[in-house]
């Protein structure tokens, strides 16, 4: 007799994905005091080591166990690690210098589209129509946020460097997000193979960081950044990726992706809790559109589905 009910399993798994994306929005904000006076590779190589060493005590044993499979993927994994840690982390800071919040989140609410665009094509994904609205709906609410709601400003944005430094993150992130489904990766658990990956990304990222810190010696020197890292390795990086790939295992790299538009409310939120900003009608207007795209294009797939089967 099942211990738990269809409803039960549907209602845990969306805990989980609507917690995911609090945890990601966290990045720039617990970031901040270590963005402005750290380099991006220095920054990244502290986050990813600090993570790994905080990792490492918990899946020694896993990862031990696991070896065999890991040397007979280490080409896969390495680029996994370079895609999610070394792109998705150095590159991000670095584009953050380069141009504003609001366009890099813009360019990221590409993201969902992109994986259910590499699902369908290498991975033979069916694709419903409910889905294509569902995005739709959600990138709308995405633009309404982060322009204010103001036509205006949407053609006032201009694109440059940083932009396209944020465009090549997001195609990273779709790429990733599909291969952390390959069949070859799922003998290791969530959790050491988040491990493992963090430990090349760690080693991808240090030859850069090196260079960094005797070029421009940017060293976290302050208890304020270290603070920040920590917060980083911990919430942005460990509960963030953790979630975002056990959530991956449970629906799927699209349905999973489809909860990334959150990041833009919930940084919004967090802004408003920890920086002082106020809500104003264009966050409700564009939150909307958001929370109706998302439950129309996975409330069919989790629920229904589901309900039907039991």
């Amino acid at each position: 007799m099942p211990t738990s009910s269809p409803s039960s399993n549907w209602a845990t798994t969306y805990a989980l994905l609507f917690l995911m994306p609090v945890f990601m929005s966290s990045n720039i904000i617990i970031a901040k005091p270590a963005i402005e006076s750290t380099e991006p590779w220095t920054l990244a190589f502290f986050r990813w080591g600090l993570a790994s060493l905080l990792l490492l005590p918990f899946t020694f044993r896993e990862l031990k166990a696991c070896l065999p499979v890991i040397l007979k993927n280490l080409k896969l994994l390495s680029f996994m690690a370079f895609l999610a840690m070394w792109v998705c982390g150095a590159i991000v800071y670095l584009a953050l210098k380069e141009t504003s919040a609001t366009n890099g989140t813009l360019i990221y609410s590409a993201a969902p589209a992109l994986i259910l665009t590499l699902e369908w094509l290498f991975r033979g994904r069916k694709v419903a129509f409910r889905e294509f609205i569902g995005i739709g709906l959600a990138i709308t609410g995405v633009f309404v946020i982060v322009t204010k709601g103001s036509l205006n400003n949407l053609l006032s944005l201009q694109l440059n460097k940083g932009d396209l430094l944020f465009a090549l993150c997001t195609l990273s992130w779709a790429i990733y997000s599909v291969l952390i489904k390959k069949s070859q990766l799922q003998s290791i658990s969530t959790v050491p193979l988040f491990a493992v990956l963090s430990i090349l990304g760690t080693i991808l990222l240090a030859p850069f960081a090196l260079g960094e810190m005797a070029m421009t010696a940017s060293i976290p020197a302050t208890s304020e950044v270290w603070l920040s890292i920590a917060g980083v390795a911990l919430i942005a990086s460990i509960a963030s990726f953790l979630s975002y790939q056990y959530s991956i295992k449970l629906v799927g790299p699209s349905i999973a992706g489809m909860f990334m538009y959150l990041m833009t409310p919930y940084g919004v939120g967090m802004a408003v809790l920890f920086l002082g900003e106020k809500l104003q009608m264009f966050h409700y207007l564009g939150f909307l559109p958001i929370m109706a795209g998302l439950l129309l294009a996975t409330l069919p797939s989790m629920v229904f589905k589901k309900t039907a089967r039991a």
